[in-house]
């Protein structure tokens, strides 16, 4: 295994001024885990607990970062239920600024030489189309698991908030904010959506220590009987007036009752009078995953790009 630098909090930040700077420009070409919200959450969640195999490479031009790469190693994974997988491939996030697009280069050869002998997957943005060519001359492939009704990859949904309607509870339910439910709340929220999970208390700590999270914008819907229902995070890029939505969760027992679509609606309004003016959310975009995709396109959100997921298999011995 080479030697390699692992992603620290300051390389976050720096990554997701990259971001805004992208966005500012070509938000075709963000891709899918380099969202200014996406890195603070991917890396706030699981920096604890994964962090270790988590090697990077930064790019720098005139004192700016123009490009990063971020591989996750294989490792397992320790769920709250007791369970345990193990990820025996590697993934690529990255990004690279569209000026120094050639850049791909060097950092598609970076992830070759870092995770040697392993499959490796990547998602660029299906709107760059430079990139794509250069990831084929390396070797990379539409990844089969990505084709069909079922497929894995994701789409980026967008909308103004010039307009957006009031949302509507069911009697007895009740909007909280992170910094009004306090920790436990929140970390008890995303576990009933996403159970079984390997999110702790630790995790959501190293997300409040990320540069972009707000608890005002961390919404929570309650129950009648204080069950923690729904849950999302709102990430504010004041730079650019946006606002990303990740995660979006709802308790199994409690779906179907209208609860993500008022969340979403409230959080909007929180984030216009924060100062946003468009919001994003991400969600897989193949036919047969249309629950999210409905609930989204159901408040006003519309596909704007999508990511192409690629795959180069390990050598054979």
């Amino acid at each position: 295994m080479p030697s390699f630098e692992l992603l620290s909090a300051a390389d976050v930040r720096l990554m997701q001024g990259l971001a805004q700077r992208v966005v500012a420009t070509r938000p075709d070409l963000v891709n899918s885990d380099a969202a200014f919200g996406e890195l603070a959450w991917n890396w706030g969640r699981g920096h604890a607990s994964d962090g270790g195999g988590w090697p990077r490479r930064l790019w720098f031009s005139g004192g700016d970062l123009v490009a990063w790469g971020w591989a996750q190693l294989p490792r397992r994974v320790r769920r709250n239920d007791g369970s345990v997988r193990d990820v025996t491939d590697a993934y690529l996030a990255y990004q690279v600024h569209p000026d120094h697009a050639g850049l791909v280069d060097e950092v598609i050869a970076w992830y070759d030489a870092t995770a040697p002998g392993v499959e490796r997957t990547v998602l660029p943005s299906a709107a760059d189309t430079f990139g794509l060519a250069r990831w084929a001359a390396h070797g990379y492939v539409t990844d089969p698991a990505s084709l069909g009704d079922t497929g894995s990859w994701t789409q980026l949904n967008v909308r103004d908030l010039a307009d957006v309607e009031l949302p509507a509870l069911e009697a007895g339910f009740r909007f909280r904010t992170a910094d009004e439910a306090g920790p436990e709340a929140a970390v008890l929220a995303h576990l009933n959506a996403w159970a079984p999970s390997a999110y702790t208390a630790e995790s959501y700590e190293g997300v409040r220590q990320t540069a972009g999270y707000r608890g005002d914008l961390h919404v929570l819907v309650e129950a009648p009987d204080g069950t923690m229902a729904a849950s999302t995070v709102m990430w504010l890029d004041k730079a650019n007036r946006t606002v990303g939505f990740e995660p979006v969760g709802t308790h199994p027992g409690h779906r179907r009752r209208g609860l993500g679509r008022a969340m979403l609606l409230h959080g909007m309004h929180l984030a216009r009078a924060a100062g946003a003016t468009h919001a994003t959310v991400a969600c897989l975009g193949a036919p047969g995953h249309p629950a999210a995709r409905g609930l989204y396109y159901g408040v006003g959100f519309r596909m704007f790009t999508r990511d192409a997921p690629l795959i180069k298999t390990a050598p054979t011995r």
